[in-house]
């Protein structure tokens, strides 16, 4: 059986919370990670890097000079790549990077860096996390009592007064439950859970 401690809004421990080890407690495998993240990132890659080849510089297509008698080299048009104001060779085009990462494949990779964090003592739990008003200050106050300074907040829905008060403080962020992901996972040294928002991954994850 796998134990969560769970904290309140002060810093203090008030229980603890079972786990499912199907999920948090499983071997890891470093390519399947590394597979899943390669994809993540490839997939959020615009792929809208272009430049102009020699057909659609707007240059004149008049020869530059005569090809003999002048003692320079033959030319032909303005729009050459060889010439300043020419067109690019071989330079870059629109393409898309994204591959496909199978569903299973994902949410295994899931389950791996979830289990790599709870292994390493990077998971906390409170009961309950929500703020009144925008104040990044209660925010920070919060973090510093259970020592965590460079951490992923989990909620479990859309709470505008936290995410708000979240988004200046360095090296956190917050996401919902359902936009949890293997690289945001693996960027940040902690995972903070709200309690209702671990039972929604849970149901997501299970086997």
């Amino acid at each position: 059986m796998a134990l969560l401690d769970v904290y309140n809004v002060s810093g203090e421990k008030v229980s603890e919370r079972d786990i499912k080890e199907e999920i948090f407690n499983v071997s890891i495998r470093e390519d399947l990670l590394h597979q899943v993240v390669r994809g993540q990132l490839a997939n959020s890659r615009s792929g809208s890097a272009s430049s102009k080849n020699r057909s659609m510089v707007k240059a004149s297509t008049r020869k530059l000079w005569r090809q003999k008698g002048t003692g320079r080299a033959r030319v032909g048009a303005a729009s050459s790549p060889i010439r300043r104001g020419g067109g690019v060779a071989f330079g870059p085009v629109p393409r898309d990077y994204s591959f496909k990462i199978n569903k299973k494949v994902r949410k295994a990779a899931l389950r791996m860096a979830l289990a790599d964090k709870f292994n390493g003592g990077r998971i906390y739990l409170v009961d309950s996390l929500h703020l009144d008003e925008i104040k990044t200050r209660k925010l920070v106050e919060f973090l510093k009592k259970l020592g965590l300074d460079n951490v992923l907040i989990v909620t479990e829905k859309k709470d505008e007064n936290l995410e708000r008060s979240s988004k200046n403080i360095p090296n956190v962020k917050l996401l919902r439950a359902e936009g949890l992901n293997v690289y945001d996972v693996l960027s940040y040294e902690s995972l903070l859970f709200v309690e209702p928002a671990l039972g929604r991954i849970e149901e997501k994850l299970a086997l």
